[in-house]
C-alpha cells in the first residue's frame, strides 16, 4: 500500500511527503496493521531498475507546504525522514547499502511481512522443516511492530557470538530464552545439543530445571567445592594433574625467568615420587635407583664446592636431612625407600656428617661413594629422560615434597637466592594445598586419569541410557578471581585439546557451545590476566574448525579481549549507557553507527539491536521473556524496607510501657 512520495533524494536519507489521504499512523492492509508513523518502522520505494529500496524512518515532522503542491497529491503537512538500508534485487536477494537511487516524486509504500521473510530469508526449506527445526522465535520487531522475529539456528550457533549490555538489560534473558526457545520443540528432539554454561552469577539453574517447559534438554548441576549433593548440584572436580605448565605457572603467578622453569622440575619430580610410592617390583626399583643417585650427586656437588670440611658438612647434613624428611611425609613412599634399601642408605650418609676437629676424613666421600655402587646407571638415565605429560595422574601431596627438593638441589649447587626468588610460588602452592577454595582441584571424578576420562565424565557420555546430558552448568559464584580464571580456562582447554583431536567428519559432530557468563571476569585484554596465553583466544581464532563455539555474555566490553570480541559475528547488543564500553564497541566493530549507538542508550530492559550473520540487516528486537526466568532479578527495594512485623509467637511476653 503506497503512503506518499518522496520529495528530495540526498545519499543518506529521502524526505517524504505524506498522502493526504493517510490519517493516522496506521494502515491496514489485508487485515493486518502496520504501523508506519514510528521512529524505526519500515517503508520501501523503487528505483529505476525496479529493485525496490527498504528504508528506516528517523525523523516524522510537520511542515508548511504551498497549495499548488497539490497537482502531485502531497497536499497534507505530514513529512517522513527515511535512512535507505538495502535493496531487494528483482531477483529476490536482499542486500545492505543502496546502488541506484530512487527518483524524486517515486512513490513509498508499506513493509509487509511478506517483505520482511524474504529481507530476513527466514523462508524454511519446506521438505527439510519436515524432519528438522531451522529456527528459533526471539522476538518481536521494534521496527515493524508485532512482526516475530525467528533467527536461523545454523546462522547462529555456527559461529561465535557476544550477548553484551548493563546490569540489568536483559542479557541472561536472552540467553535463557534462545536455548529454552531451542529446546521446547515437541518433535525431534535436540539430543545432538552440548551446552557448557560458567554460571559466574549463579542464575541459570531457576532456567532450566524444576518444570517441564524444555523436555528435550537432560541438565547437570556441578558446583566447585562441595562435598555431597547440595540443593540439586553434583560437585564439580577439575583434577590438577590436568593442568599443563602454562596453566600452573599462571595459577602460582610463576615468573618466565626463574620460577616457571623451577615448577617445571617441580611437576616432574612430584610424578616419579608417586611413582615410587604407588609402584611395585622392577618399575619402583628404577624409580627408587633414580632417587639414589639424585641424593649422591646432591652430596657430590656439594663435596666439589671447596669449602671447609664443616661447611660442607653441615651443607650434606642439611640436604639428607631434608630429604628423609619428605619421604617420612608420606607413609607408602617411606615404605618403599625402607622396602629397597634407600631408608639405610640415607641413615649411612647422614652418620658419616661429622667432623672431628674440624676434618671428614673423607668419610662422608667414602659413604657416597658406597652408595653410589648399588646405582644403575642405565636405568638413572631412562629414568631422567622420561617427562610426565600434562595429563598423567600424581598425587597432589607430592608437590610440596617435590618443591623442598628441587630447593635444595638449588641449594647444593651454591644458587642462595632460589628460595627468595620462587618465595611467591611457594606461597601460592601453599594456597592450593591448604585452601578450601581449591579443593575442586585437588581432587578428581571416581576412575578419571586422563582427558578423555575426564570429559566423559564431565558430559556423562559413559553412561548406558538413551539421553546423554546435553547442558552442564557450573556455578561459579563462589570462587575467588584466581580459582574462577583457573576453572574457566582449564576446563575449556581441556574441550578444545579433545575436539583437535578429531578428524574428518568427526570434527563436525557434536559440537559444543561454551556460554561465558560476566566473560569480563575471565576473558581479560590486560596484563593482570592470569594464563599470558588466553585460551578463549586461542578458541576464537581456530574454534569453529572444531566446532566449538562461544557464546559471550558481559556487561564490560572494554574489559574484554579484542581480539575475542572481535572474532564474534553475531552480536545481540541491550542497553549500554557507559560511553567506555560504547567506544569501545563502536571501535571494534566496523559496521557500526551513530544510529545503533542511539538504539542501544535508548533501549529499554528487554530490548536488544541484533546485527551479523545471523541476520541480513541490524533489527531492533524486544526479546522474548525467558520461561521460567533465570534468578536475575533485581531487589525490589521498597518492599523489602516496608514489610510488616512478623506475628509473635503465643508464648512471646507482651512488652508494655512503664507508666
Amino acid at each position: 500500500m503506497k503512503i506518499g512520495k518522496i520529495t528530495s533524494v540526498n545519499f543518506n536519507q529521502f524526505r517524504v511527503k505524506i498522502s493526504s489521504e493517510i490519517r493516522g499512523n496506521s494502515v491496514n492492509v489485508a487485515g493486518v496493521l502496520y504501523y508506519f508513523g514510528n521512529i524505526g518502522s519500515y517503508l520501501k520505494t523503487t528505483n529505476s531498475v525496479g529493485e525496490q529500496l527498504i528504508c528506516e524512518v528517523v525523523s516524522i515532522f510537520d511542515s508548511d507546504m504551498r497549495l499548488d503542491s497539490a497537482a502531485y497529491d502531497i497536499d497534507s503537512n505530514r513529512e517522513l525522514l527515511l535512512k535507505p538500508v538495502g535493496t531487494i534485487t528483482r531477483t529476490g536477494k536482499f542486500n545492505l547499502g543502496v546502488g541506484i537511487f530512487p527518483g524524486i516524486y517515486s512513490e513509498v509504500a508499506i513493509v509487509t511481512f511478506e517483505d520482511m521473510e524474504l529481507i530476513l530469508q527466514t523462508s524454511k526449506d519446506k521438505g527439510l522443516s519436515e524432519n528438522i527445526h531451522q529456527s528459533f522465535h526471539l522476538g518481536e520487531s521494534k521496527n515493524l511492530i508485532n512482526y516475530p522475529i525467528d533467527i536461523s539456528i545454523n546462522s547462529f550457533f555456527n559461529i561465535h557470538s557476544a550477548v553484551l549490555g548493563n546490569s540489568g538489560s536483559g542479557k541472561s534473558n536472552t540467553i535463557a530464552h534462545i536455548i529454552q526457545e531451542i529446546h521446547k520443540k515437541k518433535n525431534n528432539s535436540a539430543i545432538g545439543s552440548r551446552i557448557l554454561i560458567f554460571d559466574v552469577n549463579g542464575e541459570y539453574k531457576n532456567a532450566f530445571t524444576g518444570h517441564d517447559k524444555c523436555p528435550n534438554l537432560k541438565v547437570r548441576l556441578l558446583k566447585p567445592n562441595i562435598t555431597g549433593a547440595e540443593d540439586g548440584f553434583e560437585p564439580f572436580y577439575l583434577p590438577h594433574f590436568l593442568m599443563n605448565i602454562d596453566e600452573w605457572s599462571a595459577f602460582l603467578m610463576a615468573t618466565d625467568a626463574t620460577q616457571r622453569p623451577f615448577w617445571d622440575k617441580v611437576l616432574q619430580e612430584s610424578y616419579k615420587f608417586y611413582m615410587i610410592s604407588t609402584r611395585g617390583g622392577e618399575e619402583r626399583q628404577r624409580f627408587i635407583n633414580y632417587l639414589r643417585f639424585k641424593v649422591c650427586n646432591l652430596v657430590n656437588m656439594l663435596l666439589g664446592q671447596g669449602d671447609t670440611d664443616t661447611a660442607i658438612v653441615t651443607a650434606a647434613k642439611n640436604v639428607i636431612y631434608g630429604i628423609s624428611e619428605l619421604i617420612e611425609l608420606d607413609e607408602h613412599l617411606k615404605q618403599a625407600c625402607v622396602d629397597e634399601g634407600m631408608h639405610d642408605d640415607l641413615h649411612k650418609l647422614y652418620n658419616n656428617c661429622a667432623v672431628a676437629y674440624g676434618n671428614n676424613n673423607d668419610k662422608l666421600k667414602q659413604a657416597v661413594d658406597a652408595v653410589r655402587e648399588k646405582i644403575d646407571y642405565g636405568n638413572v638415565q631412562e629414568v631422567i629422560s622420561l617427562r610426565a605429560n600434562s595429563e598423567q595422574y600424581f598425587d597432589y601431596r607430592f608437590l610440596k615434597q617435590a618443591a623442598n627438593l628441587t630447593l635444595l638441589e638449588e641449594d647444593a649447587r651454591g644458587n642462595r637466592r632460589v628460595r627468595e626468588y620462587t618465595s611467591t610460588m611457594m606461597t601460592r602452592l601453599d594456597f592450593f594445598l591448604d585452601n578450601q577454595d581449591c579443593d575442586f582441584m585437588r581432587n578428581r571424578p571416581a576412575g578419571t586419569t586422563n582427558i578423555d576420562q575426564y570429559l566423559e565424565w564431565l558430559w556423562q557420555t559413559n553412561l548406558d541410557v538413551p539421553a546423554q546430558t546435553n547442558m552442564v552448568i557450573i556455578d561459579t559464584s563462589e570462587l575467588s578471581k584466581d580459582a574462577l580464571e583457573t576453572l574457566t580456562s582449564v576446563t575449556s582447554r581441556l574441550n578444545f585439546s579433545s575436539r583437535k583431536k578429531l578428524n574428518g567428519s568427526a570434527r563436525r559432530e557434536k559440537p559444543i557451545h561454551l556460554v561465558l557468563d560476566e566473560a569480563h571476569r575471565y576473558i581479560k585484554k590486560d596484563s593482570k590476566y592470569l594464563l599470558r596465553e588466553n585460551i578463549f583466544e586461542q578458541i576464537a581464532r581456530e574454534g569453529r574448525k572444531y566446532a566449538l563455539y562461544l557464546l559471550i555474555s558481559s556487561q564490560r566490553p572494554s574489559e574484554l579481549s579484542e581480539t575475542v570480541l572481535s572474532q564474534c559475528s553475531n552480536f545481540i547488543v541491550h542497553r549500554i549507557q557507559n560511553e567506555v564500553d560504547m567506544k569501545y564497541v563502536y571501535a571494534i566493530l566496523p559496521y557500526f553507527s551513530d544510529d545503533f549507538a542511539n538504539k542501544i542508550k535508548q533501549s529499554v530492559p528487554g530490548e536488544a539491536l541484533i546485527f551479523g550473520n545471523c541476520v541480513s540487516m541490524p533489527l531492533h528486537i524486544r526479546v522474548k521473556q525467558a520461561h521460567p526466568e533465570p534468578n536475575s532479578e533485581n531487589c525490589k527495594v521498597h518492599k523489602e524496607w516496608f514489610k510488616p512485623f512478623p506475628p509473635l509467637p503465643p508464648e512471646a511476653p507482651v512488652l508494655r510501657r512503664e507508666e
